[in-house]
């Protein structure tokens, strides 16, 4: 009989269909069945010896929520016979209705129950149990997870003393993981925790990844990738970090509509063993980054979420660096474009942020410079040092694409049918804050912020906890112009200022999008269990 070893986790939805994404024991046939009569089924497809299935719910009618169960081969696994958690609901959206987004990013999986947790209380684990108790309050309409869903790099414990029994830890890639079969390791860790295990089950989610979905710091420069490439564990490594990304993830991320047009999904779906068709489209995503897209755009009625990859799309070269390649930066501008007046709200998610504290920005274009040879090559080989061992590769690292970028918002911006806000979505930097940038030109009509949410705990670096504390103050930026003088850099197209935090914890941001209004809440995860608003704004007055 097949069991469910991961899932279900509730993925898209729209007013009338939703999917469902589920691994299986073994190959069976997975169905959904909703208590309003909607439902739908789908076979499992094989990927190295795991097997699952995105099934495609359609029926669904809008503005309700409707209990489903989850039944394999006519079984069912879901809820689970003990289930002490509510009913997992699909709740779909009316067209009229407001938007309320959850977003955070950098989730370390939580250790057993008898063990202390080295990074302090979960704020998803927190959110579980605060929807759990009251199943019919308020609840997000989508959970944005805005990368390092799993830390490939960084293992646990538990994960370290099974990879021992599987493999010699002392040859690389030692404690961290090889392959696919250890990529599914982490994802049990993480996603079997009962309370995530549901909050996934019962609010859609949309994903993307950062660097410790595979390495610290991935694709940080041409030498640094020159550098793993020499490594005899890099490649596997590599290729088993997309391909589990394409199933975990970026799969569920698509639309029904965009599935049925995907030859790859197709192709995975309908082969016996899925597995080597996956494995050449991560040869050729390795090899020629620029032919796959991660990136993907969705519409929650008058709000556009623009979910874009700064991870695998850059250009490393040193000559013409680039956050986003040339095919990914003009989708960006043409999905941004796309419609005028035909959304209130524009999310660009991006797991980097755009706007850093300036001590950071500055010190970073000032590396970026040095790299590329502003002073010469000695100081372009010390630079590449510093950059790896300072993480200096964000936006601000990639001074042409920061640019680009800060031009695009302002075009979306302006106009007589521009949105009420634009909104930087990040994680990645363990600190929390919001920013708003100041055009030197005409700003745009819309608000534009820069909205931060990763969590913030002791075993974070204390330079960069210092960096992000007083990287904002008045002696911190005139540090940052010296380091960009002697770069000669030019002078960033906007500046900005600090408009809340930086706070600090284990946090979640939630917006709050109805009309042209929007409101943001941060809320921080307690030691006793629960969430504390600790600020709370409009951010369109």
């Amino acid at each position: 009989m097949a069991g469910l070893r991961l899932g279900p986790l509730l993925r898209y939805t729209d007013g009338s269909s939703a999917t469902i994404w589920v691994e299986a024991s073994r190959p069976c046939v997975a169905e959904v069945r909703c208590a309003d009569g909607a439902g739908g089924t789908a076979g499992t497809f094989q990927v190295a010896g795991h097997h699952y299935a995105l099934v495609p719910v359609t029926g669904l009618t809008p503005g309700t929520a409707t209990a489903y169960e989850v039944l394999l081969d006519g079984t069912q696994v879901w809820p689970p016979p003990d289930a002490r958690l509510p009913p997992s609901v699909i709740r779909t959206p009316a067209g009229d209705d407001g938007l309320r987004v959850a977003f955070g990013s950098c989730r370390w999986a939580a250790p057993p129950a008898d063990e202390q947790d080295p990074v302090g209380p979960d704020a998803l684990d927190s959110l579980a149990a605060r929807i759990a108790a009251d199943p019919e309050g308020e609840r997000p309409d989508v959970l944005l997870l805005l990368g390092d869903q799993v830390y490939a790099d960084e293992t646990s414990d538990a994960t370290r003393r099974r990879l021992a029994t599987r493999r010699d830890p002392a040859e690389p890639p030692g404690g961290e993981v090889a392959d696919y079969e250890e990529y599914t390791w982490l994802y049990y860790e993480s996603w079997l925790d009962p309370n995530v295990r549901w909050l996934l089950s019962t609010v859609p989610s949309c994903m993307i990844f950062d660097d410790h979905d595979v390495i610290d710091d991935w694709n940080t420069s041409a030498a640094w990738l020159a550098d793993m490439r020499a490594t005899p564990w890099w490649r596997e490594r590599i290729l088993s970090g997309l391909m589990s990304y394409w199933v975990h993830q970026h799969i569920g991320n698509l639309s029904p509509a965009e599935l049925a047009a995907d030859p790859l999904f197709a192709t995975v779906r309908d082969a016996p063993d899925g597995t080597d068709a996956l494995r050449d489209f991560a040869y050729r995503a390795d090899d020629d980054p620029a032919s796959v897209r991660w990136s993907y755009r969705r519409d929650f009625g008058r709000v556009r979420l623009l979910m874009v990859d700064s991870r695998a799309a850059r250009v490393l070269e040193e000559g013409g660096r680039a956050m986003l390649d040339p095919g990914e930066a003009a989708w960006l501008r043409e999905q941004a474009l796309d419609g005028p007046g035909s959304y209130d709200h524009l999310l660009v998610g991006s797991s980097l942020p755009w706007l850093l504290p300036h001590l950071v920005h500055d010190a970073e274009a000032w590396n970026a410079a040095l790299c590329r040879g502003e002073r010469g090559p000695r100081w372009a080989r010390f630079s590449e040092k510093v950059r790896r061992a300072a993480d200096l590769e964000h936006w601000a690292a990639f001074p042409t694409s920061f640019t680009a970028l800060a031009e695009l918002l302002a075009a979306v911006g302006s106009g007589p049918q521009a949105p009420a806000s634009v909104l930087v979505l990040s994680g990645d930097v363990h600190h929390a804050y919001v920013a708003e940038p100041r055009w030197r030109a005409a700003a745009p009509d819309a608000r534009v912020l820069q909205l931060t949410c990763s969590p913030v705990h002791n075993s974070i670096p204390l330079s960069m906890r210092l960096g992000f504390r007083v990287g904002w103050s008045a002696p911190a930026r005139a540090l940052g112009r010296r380091l960009a003088r002697h770069g000669r850099c030019p002078r960033p197209v906007v500046d900005w200022r600090k408009t809340g935090g930086p706070w600090f914890g284990n946090q979640l941001m939630t917006l709050t999008l109805n009309g042209r209004s929007a409101r943001l809440r941060l809320e921080q995860a307690r030691e006793k269990g629960g969430l504390t608003t600790v600020e709370e704004s409009d951010l369109t007055s």
